[in-house]
């Protein structure tokens, strides 16, 4: 699995594909964003579509720095997301 590592705000993120499907599998991916471990481990979850390569590890890899932190900024926190189970804190 394809793994980034991006800096927001000061604070580092790896990124990751969600591994959730969608009703458009090879046309739309979900990321995850994660920061720490543990208890204290935050997450943030969004979607997008790719222009490039339709793989999701691949097209991880195709995105800039700035798309990803750009794609960050557009994402919703684990409790709020389907990816998260709604509550799971």
């Amino acid at each position: 699995m394809a793994r980034r590592t991006i800096v927001v705000d000061d604070e580092t993120w790896e990124v990751y594909p969600s591994g959730r499907v969608t009703t458009y599998p090879r046309d739309e991916f979900g990321l995850m964003f994660q920061q720490g471990t543990g208890p204290e481990r935050r997450r943030r979850f969004t979607r997008y579509a790719p222009v490039g390569n339709r793989s999701p590890d691949a097209a991880l890899v195709e995105l800039s720095e700035r798309q990803l932190v750009q794609l960050f900024r557009e994402s919703q926190p684990a409790w709020t997301a389907p990816e998260g189970a709604y509550g799971a804190r």
